[in-house]
């Protein structure tokens, strides 16, 4: 039967109207999704509330024409989150499990390349409530060690919330305040992170030893449940105390094992105690186990700042902290320092010398130095002098001078660094001291300045270093843009002066320094050299596809361009159609010098010349490739969204036309549109009606219209339309079209919800009822709901239609009412007539009511008609006329009754604009629900033909 009716589908003549329809974006931000409530504040701006843990959603609804692309976008809120990096391109925004970071404003922006961006916002306000935390204090000068009376106590309640929270105070069961008793006082302190109430007991008494609550509230916004947080106050409360095992600076050797205890010596209640690291977390294998700290086999790098800290919430918590150091040693260094007094590079005899040994080390102050000349202890002199601690160098700096250098100094020096006493390795560095000892040169080889490699090689820059002894060399990029080297250092040690780095990227070309460095050698100026790296890549061109259309006879010129490369030139450029190689073009004089783009014409536009173009550009490192759609084919059409009430429903008949417009994008581009192909499928089936629709020509902007009809409610279509010009056929567009129920404001042709659309034809629940109405069909009501009332299908008796019901079970109880309110109509006239069905079913059945909502002057509600009990298993009809003074609403109320057999359903509620018909239909002649085993009605009004033959039959 379904495939039946889709053949049947009627396509009605097409029209055509000449105007430029193409219009900038709008926008407008709606929400949706578990939101508390959407407000204006006091500087009218949309404030969108919505609790922490919940889904928000946004919908950007936009208009325009072409169809505006949306984007969307963040600020405010926190720094840390991701969605202020990146957009969202989408007409929905979604974000699960809504965080407190994430509010702030959004932004959709609307744009479709017509005028300037549509721009709205709506800011997001999350809504939560924390666990409080309560402290207990006294005032500085009563602390004595314990909390005893005649003394000042503080409990400080603190929390996180949005909105601001609400504190209540409680001694046992009972709510304190200023006014009830003299020795309290509550107040807000000043300068305090998060919201903060104070409850104060001034000279303590003997009723004040009790349990105390705070709760905290934010007036059950989102519903948000209040919190509570309970502190028992006794005569031995006390703050938290603690002393150390060892002292503050714990000093261990390597693979020791070390353990440290923090013990309490006062709290209550008992304090908790913690163990943390600085910098970072306790390291691998350490155990904190109450107050115990073990650190087995202790390593160089668990060197650091270990915190113990005690807390009960009473007064501030206590905190012991040990300086852990492992003795290591690393990094010997030394310094050759000629005389500074007379500027000197070289060593010269008769003047000044100063050589430097330096290591680093934990701890750094109980390092100590012994200087060897030749393999023997130096001895002091007046000029043979060592120093500790130069200010001139690092701290810890063991310095040997030689004071008016003789030739009997010449010789080898060695510096050695340890730890007395420690199973620490020594650590010695040596230096020659002779007439060979010159200062470092620096020079970048023949042919090495300038290193040229493809990208992705491996790369080595090398600088020579001359002199005696040869220092290390040190790396850096000259290039102010790119200040770090490929390491990520903006420095970077090689020990034989050569830089190699592994799988160069263009982004290392550029100026390399080299330069020694002023340790394991001379203390002078250092000397530098620089190296030029050039890294070779493939070409980057433009377009890297493009799509070319053109009129059949017409030429058409192809460009494919050089964007970036190294080098920087085309060397070739190859033509290739469907595949097959083209002949080289011709070259043009002026662009065979410097080549930057490659270029084929066609002289004109054929079936056989149309295809896929593909232009190969090289550099000599690589290739890249244009691409080209050639064609004469048209461009797709546009559909148009903004159609005002494109749906147009049938009274009864179960179907509905839809009035289909697009424009035809750039039709001057191509040959002129001769005629449309248009298929129409309903979702879910495989037949399709294809007709072909004949226009003149069509200019850009022109708005096109075809109505199609006998679309079968409530059911979705998907329509293809394709352009067809003398080349053949061009792009296709394609759509889904939905039943929506028209929303009008009253006029004299019909208007009729059959609530066979989600949005119910903009009818909504309301808000200060007990429960609401709901919209189901036969094929998606409970399998199991309660026999013997409510109707078993909607009023056209097909399982697929749709109407709206009161479901009486519990947890509902006599007298819960549902109202369904419709959208706001302005009165145009001075009568109106509300026709609707109604199924009132059922032995406990209730009241079904009608309502008009006057908006003259505030809302004012009236009753215009209204039935109760039971009506038997039928749809019955009602006119009920009203005379509304301004604009106005009507309400559908229904009543439950006294038990659950009392389901109540409406459908096709009509509102037309004059008096209702004088002869009310004979509510004795009913239409009987299938499996009733009744008459069947004989009014041939509600059923059609259809209902008329089934009558035949039984006569």
């Amino acid at each position: 039967m379904e495939v039946t009716c889709l053949l049947l589908l009627a396509l009605i003549p097409f029209h055509c109207r000449g105007q430029g329809v193409y219009a900038p974006a709008q926008a407008q931000i709606v929400h949706a999704g578990q939101a508390c409530v959407v407000k204006e504040d006091n500087i009218s701006e949309r404030v969108y509330t919505i609790r922490e843990g919940d889904t928000l959603m946004l919908q950007c609804l936009v208009t325009g024409h072409p169809r505006p692309q949306v984007r969307w976008t963040k600020t405010a809120g926190s720094a840390s989150d991701k969605f202020q990096e990146t957009s969202v391109f989408n007409e929905t925004l979604r974000i699960e499990r809504i965080a407190r970071t994430q509010g702030g404003r959004y932004y959709c922006k609307a744009e479709n390349g017509v005028g300037v961006p549509a721009i709205k916002s709506i800011r997001v306000d999350v809504q939560y409530l924390d666990e409080p935390m309560l402290t207990v204090h006294q005032t500085v000068s009563d602390v004595r060690g314990n909390f005893y009376q005649e003394k000042t106590v503080f409990l400080r309640c603190t929390v996180n919330s949005n909105p601001p929270a609400r504190f209540i105070w409680k001694r046992g069961s009972d709510t304190l305040s200023h006014s009830q008793d003299n020795g309290v006082d509550i107040y807000e302190p000043l300068y305090t992170q998060g919201e903060t109430k104070v409850l104060k007991l001034k000279n303590l008494r003997p009723q004040d030893y009790a349990s105390y609550t705070c709760q905290v509230s934010v007036r059950n916004v989102c519903g948000i449940p209040d919190k509570a947080i309970t502190f028992r106050l006794t005569n031995t409360t006390a703050p938290p105390a603690l002393k150390l095992s060892v002292n503050e600076t714990l000093v261990v050797n390597p693979g020791e094992n070390v353990t440290v205890q923090c013990l309490l010596t006062g709290g209550d209640p008992l304090p908790q105690l913690q163990w943390s690291h600085g910098p970072g977390p306790l390291p691998l294998g350490a155990l904190a186990q109450g107050g115990t700290l073990s650190i087995p086999s202790v390593q160089a790098r668990d060197s650091g700042y270990y915190n113990c800290t005690a807390t009960n919430n009473v007064g501030n918590p206590a905190k012991k902290t040990v300086n852990l150091l492992v003795r290591s040693m690393k990094n010997a260094t030394f310094q050759i320092t000629p005389d500074v007094i007379k500027e000197s590079e070289n060593i010269q005899l008769g003047q000044d010398l100063k050589l430097s040994c330096h290591v680093d080390a934990v701890p750094q102050e109980k390092v100590t130095y012994q200087w060897f000349k030749n393999g023997k202890p130096a001895r002091m002199s007046k000029r043979l002098l060592v120093t500790r601690n130069d200010p001139e160098l690092p701290a810890v700096t063991s310095s040997l001078e030689l004071i008016d250098l003789h030739f009997s100094d010449y010789g080898t020096y060695l510096c050695m660094a340890s730890f007395p006493g420690a199973p620490v390795p020594d650590l010695s560095v040596e230096v020659n001291i002779s007439s060979e000892t010159v200062p470092p040169t620096i020079s970048v080889p023949k042919g090495r300045a300038v290193v040229t490699v493809r990208e992705g090689s491996p790369a080595e820059l090398q600088c020579e270093v001359r002199g005696k002894p040869r220092p290390p060399v040190l790396w850096s990029r000259v290039d102010k843009e790119a200040a770090l080297m490929p390491s990520g250092l903006p420095l970077e040690e090689t020990p034989d002066g050569k830089l190699r780095l592994e799988r160069v990227s263009r982004d290392m070309s550029g100026t390399y320094r080299c330069q020694t460095a002023r340790y394991n050698g001379f203390n002078v100026r250092p000397r530098e050299a620089q190296v030029q790296l050039n890294v070779q890549f493939p070409p980057e061109v433009e377009p890297s596809s493009q799509d070319v259309r053109q009129a059949l006879g017409r030429p058409v010129l192809l460009r494919c361009s050089l964007l970036r490369g190294s080098p920087q030139r085309i060397a070739s450029a190859v033509w290739r159609f469907k595949g097959q190689l083209l002949p080289p073009p011709p070259v043009v004089p002026a662009a065979a010098e410097a080549p930057d783009h490659a270029e084929l014409r066609l002289d004109a536009v054929t079936r056989d010349s149309s295809g896929s173009y593909e232009c190969s550009v090289s550099n000599d490192v690589g290739s890249a490739v244009c691409l080209f759609q050639v064609s004469a084919k048209a461009y797709s059409p546009e559909f148009y969204f903004d159609t005002p009430n494109p749906t147009r429903s049938h009274k009864l008949s179960k179907n509905y036309s839809y009035v289909l417009q697009w424009t035809q994008r750039e039709p001057d581009a191509v040959d002129p549109v001769l005629n449309y192909r248009l298929s129409v499928r309903q979702l879910n089936q495989h037949n399709a009606v294809v007709k072909a629709i004949p226009v003149r020509r069509v200019e850009k902007g022109q708005l096109l219209e075809y109505i199609l009809t006998d679309l079968r409610v409530p059911h979705s279509y998907e329509v293809r339309l394709t352009p067809y010009t003398t080349f053949g056929a061009g792009d296709m567009a394609s759509r889904i079209i939905h039943y929506t129920e028209p929303i009008n404001s009253p006029n004299l042709s019909d208007n009729t919800c059959h609530f066979e659309d989600e949005k119910i034809c903009g009818y909504t629940q309301d808000l200060t009822d007990n429960f609401d109405w709901t919209r189901q069909n036969a094929l998606t009501q409970n399998p199991k709901r309660s026999p013997n009332t409510g109707p078993p299908t909607d009023i056209s008796g097909t399982p697929e239609g749709y109407y709206m019901f009161i479901e009486t079970s519990r947890p509902r109880e006599l007298g819960d009412r549902a109202r369904l309110v419709s959208p706001l109509y302005n009165a145009s006239a001075k009568f109106y007539c509300v026709s609707f069905f109604y199924h009132m079913y059922g032995k406990h059945i209730g009241s079904l009511n009608l309502l008009v909502r006057s908006r003259n002057k505030g809302a004012l509600d009236t009753h215009a008609w209204s039935l109760s009990g039971n009506k038997g298993n039928v749809w019955q009809q009602a006119h009920v006329p009203i005379s509304p003074s301004g604009p106005f609403q009507i309400i559908f109320e229904g009543v439950r009754g006294s038990g659950y057999l009392g389901d109540i359903a409406i459908d096709d509620v009509t509102l037309k604009k004059g008096e209702c018909p004088r002869k009310q239909m004979d509510p004795n002649k009913v239409v009987v629900m299938p499996g009733s085993g009744a008459p069947c009605q004989s009014s041939p009004q509600l059923w059609g033909p259809m209902a008329i033959f089934l009558l035949a039959l039984q006569r």
